[in-house]
């Protein structure tokens, strides 16, 4: 296959769900394999060999995820230690967890037992998104083979006992924020919480807890037995390893492929999904990493490398690194008003600047498509996303403004010249009276 990464490297290897997803098939494409070796060493030297490989969270956020585990108390007290999963995939254009989730689950079911030993957890609960239903069972009973075969529950064959539950969400998007998630594990409302404390110090339930996303921990396994320095082999120095990439939109084949991470944006999108529909230069628009980032036009795609440290310097980011393309038929008014509509639907309205501000965002954003707005109203919309971004307890506030910041920061003469073609249609004669909205 095309790309940077050659096949003996992918970690993934039934992505595309050909093989068989069960407990025999995934043992020989090599999970399971060493397991019980790896469990054996110290918490520390696990923590050690993670943030060496540099693994960086898949979620979006991008933290280290050695680091993230060593926030965890060192002693294990009356105090139980959890360890939760975030597969609560419900960003539009994010589609890659669900691959594991259904067609690799023993890669994540050992990379929870892993993860567990490195935290000193004995539970881990995989909080799962409500409309993932067919993944839920699947991963049910890759779990349920797990425990048949002692891999995992007390008194498994590798010597630390790990009992993991699967939680069914409702389907909000806002339980993504790992806060939000642990109030609805715990059987409230989806919000999420002020930080301190920090999960690690009080998560659920008042214990230290450590949440990652599907794609961090089903990785783990294969970075231990095959070297951290294997894994930060690919990449760069502060973006490293390999990742899923998922594209949707106006591209030729759709998908989700893994590949290293450091590989040019065009050279993926050519490689991998078949290039932009009507050829390169008809592309006018990347989101690189789901809906809540900044696009990014063209030209910049032209140079891209999906880095954490390119994206950012372009304004915009790598996230779950599930690229939406628009080719140059797009609306990308129309399309940035209708994840403002997202944004303004799944606010949990605790925080009033999200409250408030995604739905006057979204009903400006509406007028803008059509027109009907005013030219000094963009400079206001720019102003209110500013004051919304970063005001709030979770990130929801940050993900509705970006994606109306990149808008307007590479084609606010769209919205200018649509905004002037809807004044000089309108028409204006003497003694006519022109009806207010």
């Amino acid at each position: 296959m095309p790309g940077l990464l050659a096949d003996r490297d992918r970690i993934f290897l039934n992505i595309y769900g050909q093989r068989d997803w069960g407990l025999d098939g995934a043992r020989q494409r090599g999970a399971w394999n060493g397991t019980a070796d790896i469990v054996a060493q110290t918490p520390e030297w696990i923590c050690d060999q993670i943030k060496a490989s540099g693994l960086r969270g898949r979620g979006g956020a991008g933290f280290s995820t050695g680091l993230k585990w060593t926030f965890m108390p060192k002693q294990e007290s009356e105090r139980p230690h959890y360890l939760v999963v975030n597969a609560d995939e419900s960003e539009p254009g994010a589609c890659k967890d669900r691959e594991i989730l259904r067609n690799d689950p023993h890669l994540l079911i050992e990379g929870c037992l892993i993860a567990c030993r490195a935290i000193r957890a004995h539970t881990a609960y995989i909080y799962i998104r409500g409309e993932y239903v067919f993944e839920r069972e699947r991963l049910t009973a890759a779990i349920q083979q797990a425990y048949k075969a002692k891999l995992i529950g007390p008194g498994n064959i590798h010597g630390w006992d790990c009992d993991i539950r699967v939680h069914h969400g409702g389907g909000a998007y806002i339980c993504g924020d790992e806060t939000a998630l642990m109030e609805s594990l715990e059987g409230k409302k989806g919000q999420p919480r002020l930080k301190p404390p920090f999960p690690a110090g009080a998560g659920i339930w008042g214990c230290p807890t450590t949440i990652n996303n599907v794609e961090s921990i089903a990785v783990v396994g294969t970075i231990l037995r095959r070297g951290a320095a294997w894994f930060a082999g690919f990449g760069t120095e502060k973006s490293t390893g390999t990742k899923l990439y998922a594209a949707s939109g106006h591209i030729n084949k759709p998908a989700v492929v893994e590949d290293a991470v450091g590989i040019p944006l065009r050279q993926l999108i050519d490689d991998h999904f078949g290039g932009v529909r009507g050829g390169w230069g008809n592309l006018k628009a990347v989101i690189p990493g789901g809906i809540s980032v900044r696009m990014i036009p063209a030209h910049e795609a032209e140079e891209a490398v999906m880095t954490y440290e390119d994206l950012q310097a372009r304004g915009s980011g790598l996230g779950t690194g599930t690229m939406i393309v628009f080719d140059k038929d797009a609306d990308l008014v129309k399309a940035i008003a209708r994840a403002s509509y997202f944004y303004k639907h799944e606010s949990c309205g605790q925080c009033t600047p999200c409250r408030e501000g995604t739905g006057w965002m979204w009903r400006v954003m509406e007028r803008m498509v059509t027109g009907e707005a005013e030219m000094s109203e963009i400079d206001l919309l720019l102003d209110v996303a500013s004051q919304v971004e970063g005001h709030t307890i979770c990130g929801l506030g940050d993900a509705a403004a970006w994606p109306i910041q990149g808008l307007f920061r590479h084609f606010r003469h769209e919205v200018e010249e649509r905004i002037t073609a809807y004044r000089a249609n309108r028409g204006s004669y003497p003694g006519a009276t022109i009806a207010a909205e």
